[in-house]
């Protein structure tokens, strides 16, 4: 099974960009699906964005698609996603997750990484 390392967090003010990292572990991702999500506390966790390892497909939340990419490095099995005109609104913590392409939960999760937007 594949183990997933998020990295990238901290602190940016309004406006500014960051690039968030997931690296696997144990496999590569060939053969799922590798996804972001965000939670602040209290709140639910949401979908941000995902990326089919082969394919490529990309799913945004619309509240993101006009700020995030998500993409792949093949070379690299790490999946990125760039934040730019980041709000702070947008402070929270940052999962990646995998799930087979024939599941439809993510079952492998990352431990999170801070993202903190001041204004």
């Amino acid at each position: 099974q594949v183990q997933v390392v998020e990295s990238g967090g901290g602190s940016v003010q309004a406006g500014g960009s960051l690039r968030l990292s997931c690296a696997a572990s144990g496999r590569t991702f060939s053969g799922y699906v590798v996804g972001w999500f965000r939670q602040v506390p209290g709140s639910e966790r949401e979908f941000v964005a995902s990326i089919f390892w082969s394919s490529g497909r990309r799913t945004y939340a619309d509240s993101a698609k006009d700020r995030v990419t998500i993409s792949r490095d093949a070379a690299k099995n790490t999946v990125y996603l760039q934040m730019d005109s980041l709000k702070p609104e947008d402070t929270a913590v940052y999962y990646c997750a995998a799930r087979r392409l024939s599941e439809k939960e993510f079952d492998y999760w990352g431990q999170g990484t801070q993202v903190t937007v001041s204004s």
